[in-house]
């Protein structure tokens, strides 16, 4: 059982000479960390359509899947107490209502289309914005904090009441069927004029919360066919000692465990290896850290306690020659490991949604990270991505100077699931998780 703990809301800073010393307060430095996550939800929501911009640069539109995080970040937020229930209920209200009464249909400014909404929609309106796709990932991952509302606002006053209801009313309208396209795979999306795109969700990715909510749907489920063709897919392999469903980046690892407990349920391929998808991404998170602190490829920076390759921003795209080393840079890339794309640059942000999975390793390294960031300097959450193999024209190595909604969310997430299972609680409870998993045939644990 995970450690359930209820802390402060006190910042402790340490002097890098502290990194690692057992006088660290954990509960407090998690604390520090996951509200200053929480606050990117705080500012980046519209006021009025409750919309969750995907990054912080002025300007930028919403993303769905920041949006779903952003419901779940409120209900976090309540629990500890960094907000009333009263105003998390109304955030989720506002939110709800927009996602319900916005335009559906096959226009290109629509909101979305068939239960589905576009990857990424303007603030202030809901349309379609940046000729973006109706995306089946980022429409799932808004639909997990959907249903994770339900489950959280259960009591009989009038707004909780019509949170339920909409949140129902939301998930039940996705038309999963109408996303195969007339194959067995669920496609990555669609736009209009163009249609259907040409790939498809299939073998181990950030797909498994998709298929599970696919498979769940009283409306518009698809079958265990599709659920068998994505696992069609799969790859093992052995890497420094670890066997495991091979992903190169962490997020892919994390993305539906944010919502889902794997924990001793299995389908029939983990049946059949004897782990199930927690220890899977345990192994994971264990060969990124190995990766950094082997560095097969000589990069500065890589270590112990400074790794995770991940879907991230980066110094943009560049070849480069650095210490007589020919080096090419990318800029937003799936980074992954050990077979790249890696060009030098680490994501803190996702070693730390590891946390659940392998605290005694991703522990250290948060306490790494909140022992080399200044007391007065609090602006850059969960230590920002950065490459200190680039090199820029004053001689430094690159740092992001943006957060990212899909980056701040998993933080706040998956801290709070370590620390009282949160999230996971909750969603074992939803009925449509449930049907989910049983129609996908996993067994044991708690189902």
């Amino acid at each position: 059982m995970l450690p359930a703990v209820r802390i402060p809301s006190s910042f402790v800073a340490l002097k890098g000479s502290d990194i690692g010393s057992p006088m660290v307060c954990d509960a407090t430095m998690l604390d520090a960390f996951q509200r200053r996550a929480l606050d990117y939800f705080l500012l980046q929501a519209n006021p009025v359509t409750g919309l969750v911009a995907d990054r912080d640069r002025p300007g930028f539109p919403a993303s769905i899947a920041a949006t779903g995080m952003g419901l779940a970040a409120y209900i976090v937020a309540a629990e500890q107490g960094w907000m009333s229930r009263e105003e998390a209920c109304r955030r989720t209200l506002m939110t709800l209502r927009f996602l319900w009464s916005s335009h559906q249909g096959p226009e290109r400014f629509a909101s979305g289309y068939k239960g589905f909404f576009y990857h990424f929609l303007d603030m202030k309106t809901g349309q379609r914005t940046w000729n973006s796709e109706l995306s089946t990932i980022d429409t799932a991952l808004l639909m997990a904090g959907v249903l994770l509302s339900a489950r959280y606002f259960h009591l009989d006053f009038e707004g909780e009441l019509e949170i339920r209801g909409l949140a129902d009313n939301l998930y039940r309208r996705v038309d999963w069927r109408w996303a195969l396209n007339g194959g067995p795979l669920i496609c990555h999306g669609w736009k209009p004029g163009r249609g259907f795109l040409p790939y498809h969700w299939v073998g181990y990715d950030e797909a498994l919360l998709l298929y599970v909510l696919a498979l769940g749907s009283p409306t518009h489920r698809v079958g265990p066919e599709s659920y068998a063709g994505w696992l069609s897919g799969y790859r093992w392999k052995r890497l420094y000692g670890q066997e495991f469903l091979y992903a190169g980046p962490l997020f892919i690892h994390q993305f539906s465990h944010l919502w889902i407990d794997f924990r001793g349920i299995r389908d029939v391929v983990m049946r059949e290896r004897g782990i199930d998808y927690f220890e899977n991404s345990r192994r994971a998170t264990l060969v990124q850290r190995e990766y950094a602190i082997r560095n097969p490829r000589g990069f500065k920076g890589y270590d112990h306690n400074n790794w995770g390759l991940t879907a991230s921003d980066g110094p943009g795209r560049r070849l480069d020659t650095v210490d007589s080393a020919g080096r090419r840079f990318f800029a937003y890339r799936a980074r992954g490991v050990p077979f790249g794309p890696d060009d030098g640059t680490v994501s803190p942000w996702a070693a730390f949604a590891s946390l659940p999975f392998a605290p005694e390793i991703v522990l250290p390294t948060v306490r790494h990270f909140h022992a080399l960031e200044p007391a007065h300097d609090r602006s850059c959450s969960a230590g920002a991505t950065f490459n200190a193999t680039f090199r820029n024209s004053d001689g430094g190595g690159w740092r992001s100077t943006d957060h990212v909604g899909i980056n701040q969310g998993p933080i706040v997430i998956m801290f709070e699931n370590y620390r009282s299972e949160l999230i996971w609680r909750l969603l074992r409870t939803c009925p449509y998780i449930i049907d989910g998993l049983r129609s996908a045939c996993f067994t044991g644990g708690w189902l």
